[in-house]
């Protein structure tokens, strides 16, 4: 079982940047994949980004595209996402996940994913 802590949310202005930062413990496998979340009030569970854990190949919902960057430090077992240009339709609570067979599974897909983390909060005041 691999435990996902997140960290780094927080109030922003509209065009500022925030970096969620999501730290894993325990047996990560390399043909896994991670990926972020977000869920915002009176809505399901949406994907954002992912990436492998080992290969190449990074995935974004259309609506972050040019603004976020998923990227991973395996040394440290440790994923981020880099959110710049933040708009209000970017609040909600982001959740890290990790998928253990990440070459095989759809990863934007929420019930791909075998581990999720509590969530941290991001909001964006206009």
């Amino acid at each position: 079982q691999v435990q996902l802590v997140e960290s780094g949310g927080g109030l922003v202005q509209v065009g500022g940047s925030l970096r969620l930062s999501c730290a894993a413990s325990g047996r990560i496998s390399s043909n896994s994949a991670m990926g972020w979340f977000r869920q915002a009030p009176g809505e399901g569970r949406k994907f954002v980004a992912a990436v492998r854990w080992t290969r190449s190949g990074t995935y974004y919902t259309d609506s972050v595209k040019g603004r976020f960057t998923i990227s991973r430090d395996n040394a440290n077992d440790t994923l981020y996402l880099q959110m710049n240009s933040l708009k209000p339709e970017d609040t909600a609570v982001y959740f890290c996940a990790y998928c253990s067979l990440g070459f095989l599974r759809d990863l934007t897909l929420s019930r791909s994913y075998d581990s999720w983390g509590l969530g941290t909060q991001v909001t964006v005041s206009s």
